[in-house]
């Protein structure tokens, strides 16, 4: 395809490469997990439905990091891969500032700075990505496919018949949806935490998003700010940028690409955040708190002026939950499987959220296929023992670059860009998720009926940082390290 985002497609297999599983699947949430889990079943063979909570698949929202690794399966379906490219910001700009205005990277390509850090710019680890248009990109492919979707069917209950080996979700209104396997794509306040986890619920993490995405013509209230925040570079001027700004307990990014500007803030909560899209606060509750927990330096005027020009009912105040890393993923049976955020939340900072979700996806709907109807509670159990110690360390990994982000060592900066900006080790993003599933699925599911534990098994090389050992861990853990100033603790292994 000629584009820094290809895929190998020599090994394609799009839809009908497969013969039908005869597997029946219900998938519970229209994320990016719920939506790959789709289009990827039913290239795998097996029957899909959706169930979705709203009236409509929300496809609004601002930018957010998308893998190397989540896109390899894109190589199956090439209107998803040109439509990826299409979209993608290959000649992005990046620029580093102090949280108080001082500018302390200049500007430089995105394929500049892969460089500088010995990488190669032609397979960058991810890019930056607007939400609406790849969700809308995911969504008129699934529409293409004929996807049987049923709305406003909010799902509280999760069950399973293990005489029948059916798994049964229920909705608010007393409705009962049955399939051989239902995925919950639910996000972090999935009910089905109850049948698979116990009552190990998500928890406030104390922190929060301000997030805004709005047409850049509202920049012409205000020149000085147009200047600063509608400058884009490159030789006609017109090529995205993305402008960081770090300080004490905060980070904040600006995206202007043509036409558009968004910007994100991470925050101490303020009491009217919200896990919801559609949650919206004013300017000046943004402005009168973006000061707090930062220290004696203010934010940059700059900004603040901002955060004024954006419009009404457009700010979301998005709050970050998170759960401890839980091995248990599915229903005793190995009926129910949770995928994405209802398996394993993640901070903003780990660049992840997305990554690990669509991962999942690809994941599940490979182990099904490969293990056929008759061994689907087998299937199930090794695709988790394939993600688990992965997203465990990639969890891990963003608590680490939130204290980068937030607790830079501007001295050290100067010398090395990449102390400024999130890890983004090669055993994240050097991935296949549906290649590593066929070549180690019977080594792995061997592994489960021996009996081996998962941080046991020798057989398989590891998806997850090389030399490491899993030892659990607790989001309690962690936040007291921070709070006595402690590094976090990644472990063993080689991280970098």
């Amino acid at each position: 395809m000629g584009s820094v985002y290809d895929t190998d497609t020599d090994d394609s297999k799009p839809v009908g490469s497969y013969p039908p599983t005869g597997i029946d699947v219900l998938i519970v949430g229209t994320g990016l997990a719920g939506l790959t889990a789709s289009i990827e079943c039913i290239r795998k063979g097996h029957n899909v439905r959706m169930l979705e909570r709203m009236d409509d698949i929300n496809t609004a929202g601002d930018m957010y990091f998308m893998g190397h690794s989540a896109i390899q399966f894109f190589r199956h379906w090439p209107d998803l891969l040109q439509e990826y490219d299409n979209i993608s910001m290959g000649n992005a700009w990046l620029e580093t500032f102090k949280h108080s205005g001082e500018r302390t990277i200049p500007p430089m390509k995105v394929s500049d700075r892969l460089r500088r850090a010995g990488m190669d710019p032609n397979k960058p680890p991810g890019a930056f990505q607007m939400r609406p248009l790849v969700y809308k990109m995911f969504v008129r492919q699934v529409k293409k496919l004929g996807v049987d979707i049923q709305f406003g069917k909010k799902v509280v209950d999760y069950r399973e018949d293990t005489s029948r080996e059916k798994a049964i979700a229920i909705t608010d209104q007393g409705e009962q949806f049955e399939a051989d396997v239902v995925i919950a794509a639910d996000g972090v306040g999935s009910k089905s935490q109850k049948l698979v986890g116990g009552e190990v619920r998500a928890r406030s993490s104390g922190r929060a998003m301000w997030r805004a995405a709005f047409d850049s013509e509202h920049l012409e209230k205000n020149q000085e700010v147009k200047k600063f925040f509608g400058q884009m570079y490159g030789e006609n001027n017109d090529e995205p940028v993305i402008r960081s700004f770090l300080g004490p307990g905060t980070y904040a990014l600006a995206l202007t690409r043509p036409g558009t500007l968004i910007w994100i803030m991470n925050h101490d909560v303020t009491g009217s955040e919200e896990e919801s899209w559609t949650h919206t606060v004013e300017s000046d509750e943004v402005v009168d708190n973006m000061d707090k927990g930062v220290g004696a330096e203010p934010w940059a005027p700059m900004f603040k002026e901002l955060v004024k020009l954006t419009p009404p009912r457009t700010i979301l105040n998005f709050e970050l939950f998170w759960r401890n890393p839980q091995p248990s993923w599915c229903s005793p049976s190995g009926r129910v499987i949770q995928i994405g955020d209802a398996a394993h939340s993640f901070l903003p900072a780990s660049g992840n959220g997305a990554t690990q979700a669509i991962e999942d996806a690809v994941s599940l709907a490979t182990c099904l296929q490969i293990g056929g109807k008759e061994n689907i509670p087998l299937s199930v159990r090794t695709h988790i023992r394939f993600r688990f110690v992965r997203c465990a360390c990639a969890q891990k990994l963003g608590f680490s670059n939130a204290e980068l982000l937030q607790d830079t060592d501007w001295n050290k900066v100067k010398s090395d860009y990449k102390l400024a900006q999130p890890k983004m080790p090669k055993w994240i993003w050097k991935y296949d998720p549906e290649k590593y599933a066929y070549e180690n699925y019977d080594k792995m599911a061997e592994a489960i009926r021996q009996g081996v534990p998962y941080d046991e098994v020798t057989t398989i090389p590891p998806n997850y940082p090389p030399g490491y050992k899993y030892h659990p861990w607790s989001i309690d853990q962690i936040m007291e390290d921070v709070r006595a100033g402690k590094p976090v603790d990644l472990g063993n292994g080689d991280w970098d």
